[in-house]
């Protein structure tokens, strides 16, 4: 049910971060309104299930850089949901405010070109998550 629910508007508005200019400027202007203080586990979770949904949609664009990478269209898509869960029952965080968090996860990924070269790292905290 969540997977529905969640998902959808996030991934879209990750993958909105990775594809236009504007969006990743409003994700910044959206984030500035955040108090949100991250732990560094929270920060990494975030920042690998934006990762994961960048290369996920990549895979279902066939695009060759993500071909190297495991599919993530089911397990990424289940830890991004965990995470985003985990951040609305634990911090009490709505929807939109994760969205925010993840988008600005997602531009910072975008600015440093390193969705890619982060999935390592993220793959290893995938395989211990037990999905």
């Amino acid at each position: 049910m969540i997977t529905k629910f969640v998902l959808t508007p996030i991934v879209r508005a990750v993958a909105a971060v990775a594809l236009t200019a504007p969006a990743m400027v409003a994700a910044q202007n959206d984030i500035t309104k955040l108090d949100v203080p991250l732990t560094l586990q929270e920060r990494t979770a975030l920042k690998c299930s934006a990762a994961f949904a960048m290369v996920a949609h990549g895979q279902d664009a066939d695009n060759a850089a993500t071909r190297a990478f495991p599919p993530m269209q089911i397990r990424g898509r289940e830890y991004f949901v965990r995470i985003a869960a985990r951040m609305m029952d634990e911090r009490g965080l709505d929807r939109q405010q994760v969205a925010m968090l993840m988008r600005a996860e997602a531009q910072t990924l975008v600015e440093e070109e390193s969705e890619l070269a982060i999935m390592p790292g993220c793959l290893a905290l995938l395989d211990r998550s037990g999905l």
